[in-house]
């Protein structure tokens, strides 16, 4: 079986703001990558998490459904939500299935960690 086309690195601004840095493609190959990513943030206390979509090269329905999810799980743990870094292209699809809703898309990281407060 061949791995996902993707890594997910985590690393922390401040005490309470995790930023998953997203690189490859985003699929539903990519879900253990993503939930690993989540669940490291979450045990450590994350309050805000930012998605680094900078890296990303391909995303599909089942990426999608997973950034749903995603959601649902932040929302569950009263977690704030952003995203920069995405392409025209992407923030489009965002706008289009309302992502861009529920995740504040911002041009930087600094202001998506401040959007995620």
């Amino acid at each position: 079986m061949d791995e996902p086309a993707v890594s997910m690195g985590l690393r922390w601004v401040g005490d309470d703001a995790a930023v998953i840095d997203i690189s490859g493609d985003v699929t539903a190959a990519a879900e253990p990558a993503f939930t690993s990513a989540y669940e490291n943030a979450a045990k450590r206390g994350a309050r805000r998490l930012v998605l680094n979509f900078g890296g990303l090269e391909y995303m599909n329905s089942g990426g999608i459904g997973m950034l749903v999810t995603l959601l649902v799980h932040a929302s569950r743990h009263r977690q704030k939500l952003a995203a920069f870094g995405l392409s025209r292209h992407y923030r489009e699809i965002f706008e289009l299935t309302r992502l861009d809703e529920a995740i504040t898309i911002c041009d930087t990281e600094a202001a998506a960690v401040a959007a995620a407060s």
